[in-house]
């Protein structure tokens, strides 16, 4: 409805501009509940996502600490001692 049709509405002695104000106000209620509901939706699919992020980034870390440790014994070479003899032995 336009500017002036609002205008109309609002100040029409008949009663009428009250019955369009009401459907105005039940569509923006049932409008904002709507709006409420998906926000509340939104909200706990984020809030799932932030626990699967931490928990990804805890075992990110664990990995990364073992990739590490990995690469250190790599990088020292074989202990004398983890070394089995020489099949002529």
């Amino acid at each position: 409805m336009s500017r002036d049709g609002e205008t109309t509405a609002m100040t029409d002695p008949n009663g009428s501009g009250a019955e369009a104000l009401e459907a105005r106000l039940d569509a923006l209620e049932m409008r904002l509940a709507y709006q409420t509901e998906a926000i509340e939706d939104l909200n706990s699919t984020i809030t799932e996502q932030w626990k699967q992020i931490d928990a990804l980034n805890r075992r990110l870390v664990l990995l990364t600490d073992r990739l590490q440790e990995a690469e250190a014994r790599a990088a020292a070479g074989p202990a004398a001692e983890d070394e089995p003899p020489p099949p002529h032995y």
